[in-house]
């Protein structure tokens, strides 16, 4: 399966009454104010924090690799009569009809590129959707192997037909010298005694701070800021067009 092919079908659905981690959307307004807008979100999935900035008045547009959880943001966008422009193409292959003062990823997405080729792609892209004198905010973070006594733990949640959701770690994989982990998720939604079980593996990249400045250089962008947390693995990058 390709990366970008990761949330469809069941996960989509049941990535939000699953979602462990809600995105604070006030770093991201922030950030745009700062920045300037138009403004693009990589990665917006089913519209968080995306449609909350919107309701901010904020001109910022969407872009997802997924069909399916663009469905589900406009269906969102609707229901809270927000208006939204979304686009269903993959981060690598960005080809837009606006140039943006901001365009940012709302946490770590940039991770889940599966190797350093797709990322150089994809900051080529992020490069050329730069409009003069703008910036592109990317966090980025190493993740921690899942602890052997969460494998085949079960987070549940309830669907809105009654339906029991579920989620679990099924093995994981992870190798230092590519800087990727492999985690195999099983998705299940049962009801009615009747169940489908879906298994995908879902795959982190990570990068050492001097590989990602170096990627980025290749790519015509130049850091500006990088925010580090203290004895933490996040990054934070802003990047602006090299020259």
């Amino acid at each position: 399966m390709h990366p970008a092919d990761f949330y469809t079908g069941i996960v989509a659905e049941l990535y939000g009454p699953l979602k462990s981690v809600a995105q604070d959307p006030e770093p991201y307004a922030a950030f745009v104010q700062e920045a300037g807008s138009p403004a693009l979100e990589l990665g917006c999935g089913d519209g968080d924090p995306l449609l909350d900035l919107r309701r901010r008045g904020l001109d910022v547009e969407g872009v997802d690799s997924s069909a399916d959880m663009l469905q589900r943001c406009r269906h969102r966008a609707r229901k809270q009569g927000v208006d939204v422009v979304v686009y269903h193409q993959r981060m690598e292959a960005l080809d837009l009809p606006r140039r943006y003062r901001a365009i940012f990823l709302a946490g770590p997405t940039f991770n889940l590129l599966p190797d350093d080729s797709i990322a150089l792609a994809a900051l080529h892209r992020i490069r050329d959707h730069l409009a003069v004198g703008g910036t592109a905010l990317v966090p980025l973070f190493v993740p921690s192997p899942t602890p052997a006594e969460r494998i085949g733990r079960v987070r549940t949640a309830t669907a809105d037909d009654g339906a029991e959701l579920r989620v679990s770690v099924v093995s994981e994989e992870r190798s230092d010298s590519a800087r990727t982990q492999t985690t195999v998720l099983r998705y299940e939604r049962c009801r009615d005694g009747e169940s489908t079980v879906v298994d995908r593996p879902w795959v982190l990249h990570w990068y050492t701070r001097s590989g990602f400045e170096s990627l980025a250089a290749a790519a015509g962008l130049i850091a500006v800021s990088v925010l580090e947390s203290p004895g933490a693995s996040d990054l934070q990058f802003q990047l602006q067009a090299a020259g």
